[in-house]
């Protein structure tokens, strides 16, 4: 199977799933049917937004609306500060958190052309360790199917998927390791991170 380039992989990913870097949580009470139907809305709904029509500007704040719908946006922003999260007030967290609920729907919606015809089949779901791993498989033009595997998990409160696997590609550690990177280069700064992501991507 030919894969798909690293950028490509990435907006696939992002797009698809807002991002979804977050940290492994139990699912206590979800069951196999409830992480399924999770992931069964959030790829109707991101699809349902590419094919609209509508100006660019406007779905854009679609799909971050459905990130903040399908995705532990708190867990995703802790697990991407790693301990700084926990030496940081809850206000400068919650700031952080919504800049980068923003930066990831700006960086991935931007890339939603890439996408239009495509379609997500999606499989069966798995107990694996702690949460439900629910397998699918991704049809884009021009490239070859993908499996791609979603881990779900209802320790929020309610079901949410915080991690997919792409032909290998770890979403979850490569944008912990891209937060980490720019929070390096602002020397631990977390003030000029929050403030850099809300005019990138």
């Amino acid at each position: 199977m030919t894969l798909m380039p690293n950028d490509t992989r990435r907006g696939f990913l992002g797009l698809v799933a807002g991002g979804c870097v977050l940290a492994a949580a139990p699912a206590r009470a979800l069951d196999q049917n409830g992480a399924v139907a999770l992931i069964h809305r959030a790829v109707d709904e991101v699809y349902a937004v590419i094919n609209s029509g509508r100006p660019a500007a406007q779905m854009l704040r679609d799909f971050e609306g459905i990130f903040a719908r399908h995705a532990d946006v708190d867990a995703m922003a802790r697990s991407a500060l790693g301990p700084v999260a926990r030496q940081i007030g809850g206000a400068q967290f919650a700031e952080f958190k919504a800049a980068m609920q923003g930066y990831i729907a700006r960086k991935y919606g931007k890339r939603f052309r890439e996408f239009i015809g495509g379609r997500i089949e999606v499989g069966a779901a798995r107990p694996l360790k702690s949460f439900w791993a629910v397998t699918s498989t991704a049809y884009l033009r021009g490239q070859n199917p993908m499996a791609v595997e979603w881990h779900v998990s209802d320790r929020s409160g309610r079901p949410r998927f915080f991690n997919i696997i792409i032909e290998g590609v770890n979403m979850l550690a490569s944008e912990r390791e891209e937060i980490a990177a720019m929070l390096a280069r602002r020397r631990g700064d977390v003030a000029a991170l929050t403030a850099d992501l809300r005019q990138a991507g």
